[in-house]
């Protein structure tokens, strides 16, 4: 597998970023040389014992664990000591820092707009839409849709058919909370099983639809409900990556606490941490019904940007850029 360079837009400056691929050389042998030549050995290395394994050596092995600074590690990150909710000295270690909690409140400010949509995640996103057949090809590589939120879903896989949907992928560094995107009221939570594939870019293009091959939770919500958001249902898949062993469901409807089970028949409020996922990168992929929303212009135009070389506009051929936004900032409006 040929390396190229992953780049991103920041949607604060508009500027454009070179990522650093964690594990990159490793990732690109593993879906390369071992998947072509030793298949067994592949779906090994992909399992949830593997993925276990790769992320105690990563996050908890002793050796490797202590951070004996952690207000410098934070500054070396680029996060300011200010954003972290709780004593900043606790998070010395990988997990502990992974797991970090911030003063979202504060650091993360979210329109008063009830019937904007907000992102899920600090992330890299990228908007599509599935009535958009000139990028069926492009989709059917990210994901399958059938597959994504469950052939034995016939009720939720009509009424997304047509639908858009958002893709939001979080790195390493990034904080690894997810908040509800809308408001509503949950009318199915379930989980899909599957496998722990890399969630990196130059994996993602090897035609494994990682997205609807990797154990995954979803979460169906009803926003048109007193109070809610008002853009019909949304689904919110959950999706475990390599060395992502729990996705652990925490909802709080004020800032970290109290918790509350996620469970149909409850009100999320948009905004609010939801889950957490534990530890290395992951992704979110949100799915509107069909001409109930409409995505932010920037998002939707930084897509199809021509001056950023990305993984997957190289493999794909075609423009496909992700924007680097913050938890909490708005995406979209009701329509």
């Amino acid at each position: 597998m040929i390396r190229h360079i992953h780049q991103y837009i920041q949607r604060e400056t508009t500027g454009v970023k070179t990522e650093t691929l964690l594990y990159d050389r490793t990732i690109c042998a593993l879906y390369s040389v071992i998947r072509e030549n030793a298949p067994g050995m592949f779906h090994l290395l992909v399992s949830a014992r593997a993925s276990a394994l790769l992320g105690f050596l990563s996050y908890d092995l002793p050796l490797k664990k202590n951070i004996s600074d952690p207000a410098g590690f934070l500054h070396r990150m680029g996060i300011p000591a200010k954003d972290i909710f709780g004593p900043v000295d606790r998070l010395n270690t990988l997990r502990r820092f992974f797991e970090r909690k911030i003063r979202f409140w504060e650091c993360r400010p979210m329109t008063d707009d009830p019937k904007a949509l907000v992102s899920p995640a600090d992330a890299r996103v990228l908007t599509g839409s599935f009535a958009d057949t000139t990028d069926l090809f492009i989709k059917e590589k990210f994901f399958q849709y059938d597959e994504l939120i469950g052939q034995d879903r016939p009720r939720w896989l009509k009424s997304f058919r047509h639908g858009d949907y958002a893709v939001f992928r979080l790195t390493p560094d990034k904080y690894h909370y997810n908040h509800v995107p809308v408001s509503g009221k949950v009318v199915d939570f379930y989980e899909i099983t599957g496998r722990y594939h890399s969630c990196n870019p130059g994996a993602v293009v090897q035609s494994v639809t990682p997205y609807s091959k990797n154990r995954r939770v979803v979460t169906i919500i009803d926003t048109d409900v007193a109070n809610g958001t008002g853009v019909g249902l949304v689904a919110m898949v959950e999706i475990v990556a390599l060395m992502i062993g729990r996705i652990v469901q925490c909802y709080s409807p004020d800032r970290y606490d109290p918790l509350m089970p996620v469970q149909k028949g409850v009100f999320l409020k948009k905004g609010q941490p939801k889950s957490l996922f534990r530890p290395g990168s992951s992704t979110v992929v949100l799915i509107y019904e069909k001409n109930r929303i409409q995505f932010c212009r920037d998002l939707v135009e930084n897509t199809r940007r021509c001056d950023v070389k990305t993984r997957f506009s190289t493999h794909f051929c075609t423009p496909l850029v992700e924007t680097d936004i913050q938890v909490r900032e708005t995406i979209g409006k009701a329509v």
